[in-house]
């Protein structure tokens, strides 16, 4: 996951480097986030058809290649390439984490999705951080080659220490591939978490592909690291993840969707009133990543409900929607920044907050009149 965000403490860098605007280093966060929409759709249903093992290590190998070709080029057009591929190979996460819903006990499994949220949720902080302070060293160049190093170590540690799975029912590859669209045709369910997710992401995005240029500019011209060291504010969402796990696992989904709801909502209003005061920034950063990943895992805690004998294919359709609104919010936040700076941007997010709390009231979490799918081939939704 860390691929994906590496780039935004950088973007100022990546600007003067390529000599392009700040709409167009905005848009290399939406091309990731295009890539890894892609990604989504044709690689992750690949795991309710071949070993995930086996995927997750070709995936791997993959992303390092292309993260260490990013650290190489000079021309904007081919990097731009390179961030759909780089965002393509980082789905990694989305393909464990089927897996292990698959293999946890129903009344965990929701935390057991969350610990795997955290670790991915870890991934995203560090990355900021360790990118921004890289950065500062030896140069933004040098954050693609150590990242692609150790992509490489891990991939060859993945493919020692992952356990084989059961055997599963043979599928047609169209069958697989397809299926995600079909499993958003037939469940409610999963359309309604597939846009509360979407309108998360979309906060999310539109948060990290402004703050760069907010926080080096006037009044607060912090440093490359220092904008990344912000990113450990998201460690509200590690404990916000894990306590959506435990209301999700007690059936509390609706309580656990409005607060996330309302923690986004909040977390944009403080930024919008934040003026020239770094400490209300972090405030508003802290609340806001707090109810993105609370929301994100008590929608996966309800989805996985819906089909358990094709998760691979369910996370597939969520996360394409779920990406596809992280890329509108990057490349509109981007646009709106340019256009009308951060005040601009920040209305955008409130907007983006309340139209989150207005699914969360309106679109109740659960259906009681929808059957859940076990055989693998039928399904009954309203």
């Amino acid at each position: 996951m860390a691929n994906l965000y590496y780039l935004q403490p950088l973007l100022d860098q990546v600007t003067k480097a390529f000599a392009v605007g700040t709409a167009a280093a905005g848009f290399l966060v939406t091309l990731l986030q295009i890539g890894y929409g892609f990604g989504l759709a044709f690689l992750v249903p690949l795991g309710d058809l071949i070993p995930r093992r086996r995927l997750v290590v070709a995936v791997f190998f993959a992303s390092a290649v292309a993260m260490a070709a990013g650290g190489l080029v000079h021309s904007y057009l081919v990097f731009a390439i390179l961030a759909v591929v780089i965002g393509m190979t980082s789905i990694a996460g989305q393909i464990l984490i089927p897996f292990s819903a698959d293999t946890a006990a129903p009344n965990r499994r929701a935390r057991t999705v969350a610990i795997l949220m955290s670790g991915m949720l870890s991934g995203i902080l560090f990355s900021r951080s360790v990118s921004g302070v890289v950065a500062q060293l030896a140069g933004w160049r040098s954050v693609y080659f150590g990242a692609a190093v150790l992509l490489g170590i891990e991939g060859i540690a993945l493919a020692i220490l992952l356990p084989n799975e059961q055997a599963r029912p043979r599928r047609k590859l169209s069958d697989t591939l397809l299926g995600s669209i079909r499993l958003v045709r037939t469940h409610a369910q999963l359309r309604r978490r597939g846009l509360s997710g979407g309108l998360a992401m979309a906060t999310f995005s539109a948060l990290w592909t402004t703050i760069a240029f907010h926080l080096s500019a006037a009044p607060f011209n912090l440093s490359k690291a220092s904008i990344g060291a912000l990113g450990l504010l998201g460690i509200a969402g590690i404990a916000a993840a894990n306590g959506a796990g435990r209301l999700s696992d007690r059936q509390h989904q609706w309580a656990s969707s409005l607060t996330a709801a309302i923690f986004m909502l909040f977390g944009y209003v403080l930024l919008l009133l934040s003026g020239s005061s770094l400490l209300i920034v972090a405030l508003g950063m802290f609340i806001l990543d707090a109810g993105i990943w609370a929301n994100q895992v008590t929608n996966q805690s309800i989805i996985f409900e819906l089909a358990p004998q094709e998760r691979s294919q369910t996370t597939s359709a969520y996360m394409v929607m779920y990406f596809g609104g992280g890329a509108v919010g990057s490349g509109l936040a981007g646009w709106i920044y340019e256009m009308h700076g951060w005040m601009g941007a920040s209305w955008f997010g409130v907007s983006l907050g309340i139209a989150s709390v207005i699914v969360a009231l309106v679109l109740p979490p659960r259906l009681p009149s929808e059957v859940l799918h076990v055989d693998g081939s039928h399904y009954a939704s309203n």
